[in-house]
């Protein structure tokens, strides 16, 4: 039998063990306070946590992950998050979209419905006092690559079917174990999610031969925005080696880009305010605030 101490010790260590995909889905948190619609289909809304007080807020605009279907959950799990975030004084907007399983998913839809949940913003700052000055993007997982992408959009060549004219401007993208390496991660990508490309970036065509030129943010290099990618020490999802390798391909374009390790952490636990690594993650939204 234990004793008082064994007991606390074991308690500890199961505590700071690395969470699991059942940890992550059950997660939740607090509810919005106000669900926008950006268009009639039943996944593109998003949420928008706001703090108490007369603000201006800066804002944390949050993109899930759930391998790009609508198998694993995600905007209902970022509650965990937008609910942390949101005691400390900042704004979230909570981006849901058409994954590639649901229709008008995939390329071109997925991108269009983040692109117009993130400009969406500019309507909602005066009415809800949104300081669009001071604005990060947090993705994780596949959610990681859309923010990378979205925060990327300035850069897209003007034949896409992606493209406008004045996307609204991001300076920093936090990446938690995101997958945003389309070209050079399709074995990871496929081996992690089950995932082909033309699920993902659709298929090419005369007009677009190459599918990676407007979906994969590494294409789109350098984007003149700073990038942390985060990582946890055990995500065997999107291994840390992801992250130095689209970090190594930033710098070399010219961009600021740079790689944190979250000890102990999964890839569940980047996204969990109950972690050890919410202590790490937090920091870095908050920085990317100047907060």
């Amino acid at each position: 039998m234990l004793n008082t101490v064994g007991t606390t010790l074991l308690a500890a260590a199961i505590a700071a063990a690395p969470m699991s995909l059942q940890d992550y889905l059950a997660l939740g948190g607090p509810a919005p306070t106000q669900h926008v619609a950006y268009g009639p289909a039943p996944s593109q809304f998003a949420e928008l946590f706001q703090p108490s007080g007369d603000g201006p807020f800066p804002v944390a605009v949050i993109v899930h992950g759930g391998c790009w279907t609508k198998e694993f959950g995600g905007i209902t799990q970022m509650h965990n998050m937008a609910g942390a975030l949101q005691q400390q004084g900042i704004a979230v907007w909570n981006v849901e979209y058409r994954r590639f399983d649901e229709e008008g998913g995939g390329y071109p839809g997925m991108y269009h419905d983040v692109a117009t949940a993130l400009d969406r913003l500019r309507v909602l700052a005066p009415e809800r006092r949104l300081d669009l000055s001071r604005i990060v993007l947090v993705g994780h997982s596949a959610g990681g690559h859309l923010a990378q992408w979205a925060a990327a959009r300035a850069r897209l060549p003007r034949s896409s079917p992606l493209y406008v004219a004045d996307p609204l401007p991001v300076p920093t993208v936090i990446s938690l174990g995101g997958l945003a390496d389309l070209r050079n991660e399709q074995s990871l990508i496929k081996t992690s999610c089950d995932r082909d490309m033309a699920q993902l970036a659709g298929t090419a065509s005369a007009a677009r031969p190459d599918i990676f030129s407007d979906t994969s943010p590494a294409e789109l290099l350098p984007t003149g925005v700073r990038t942390v990618l985060i990582h946890g020490e055990f995500d065997t999802i999107s291994p840390l080696r992801a992250g130095q390798d689209y970090a190594r391909r930033a710098h070399a374009a010219g961009d600021h880009a740079e790689v944190i390790v979250l000890p102990g952490g999964s890839h569940y636990d980047e996204v969990a305010a109950s972690s050890p690594s919410w202590t790490i993650v937090s920091a870095q939204i908050r920085k990317a605030l100047g907060l």
